[in-house]
């Protein structure tokens, strides 16, 4: 229920916004008298914005499913010792965490994990053969109390409100934009919008989108920090988070061949962590550690 009362809130806030931004400047006004119907422009704007978020939302799980080829392991039934543990370390932290018991599935792949899902008591939480390969169960059980620390915390549906508020405003105001741009510089005198319009949708689209990523993926850095933390709560000490970490951190060093490392994205290219979705390893550490 909380959910659909954020989700609604949420697209509320934005017409507030948006309709007090435009009204304090006098937008509002002037695209009504160049033509524009800003009533409906705002509501395609939200409608756009947040279908395609939601749909992602709501189909999260099985695309997941599919793209990763992850087996979910029967409850009642594990194939043996290590899906067992897996299933009841999985099944605690739930408990703990005061959500629905997630899918707990395994994949074939490098050292990773992932939990998904549109709610949080039908949520999946997966592991790649990599990861339980390359870490002892105490590492593997923290990275299982990090996922599960998403899907208590809500991440997958806050993420998609966030991605939503900014789909909103690219669109948005690269339509204004392009409407002024098409009257003022390609003195377009006639009703309705020409070549100028579209052309300055396009490029602004692309534009407003890739400064939008960098505010999603800074809303998705935070969210791990909370993750890791959720899951030093659930393992009872940092400690653990921290060794599974700096497994991580030594998987990842030798990872890429050494005539080929200067391709792959390093701590220290600044311009490359501003679409990060992840903070670098030292960092989330560092939290851990304080």
């Amino acid at each position: 229920m909380m959910r659909i009362v954020l989700f609604l809130a949420t697209n509320l806030a934005i017409i507030l916004v948006l309709s007090i931004t435009t009204s304090i400047f006098g937008l509002n006004r002037w695209l009504t008298d160049q033509g524009i119907d800003y009533t409906s422009l705002l509501v395609f704007a939200l409608i756009v914005g947040f279908t395609g978020s939601i749909i992602s939302l709501l189909i999260s799980k099985p695309m997941a499913k599919m793209s990763t080829r992850a087996r979910v392991i029967n409850p009642s039934q594990p194939a043996n010792r290590q899906e067992a543990w897996l299933v009841e370390t999985v099944s605690q932290f739930a408990q703990r965490a005061g959500i629905g018991m997630p899918e707990v599935a395994i994949y074939e792949g490098a050292p990773n994990a992932f939990a998904t899902g549109a709610f949080k008591n039908n949520a999946l939480v997966a592991v790649s053969t990599g990861l339980l390969q390359s870490m002892n169960e105490e590492e593997v059980a923290a990275v299982l109390g990090h996922e599960i620390a998403h899907v208590a915390n809500g991440d997958m549906v806050t993420m998609t409100l966030i991605q939503g508020v900014v789909n909103t405003f690219v669109i948005f105001l690269a339509r204004v934009v392009g409407y002024a741009i098409d009257r003022a510089v390609f003195r377009n005198e006639r009703e309705g919008t020409g070549i100028g319009y579209f052309l300055t949708v396009i490029v602004l689209e692309i534009v407003f989108g890739i400064v939008a990523s960098m505010i999603v993926a800074w809303f998705s850095r935070q969210r791990e920090f909370r993750a890791d933390a959720g899951a030093a709560q659930l393992m009872g000490t940092p400690s653990s988070m921290i060794k599974a970490l700096q497994r991580l951190q030594q998987l990842q060093e030798g990872e890429l061949p050494k005539n080929i490392q200067a391709l792959g994205i390093s701590n220290s290219n600044k311009l490359a962590n501003l679409f990060a979705t992840h903070p670098p390893l030292e960092v989330r550490i560092q939290a851990l550690a304080k």
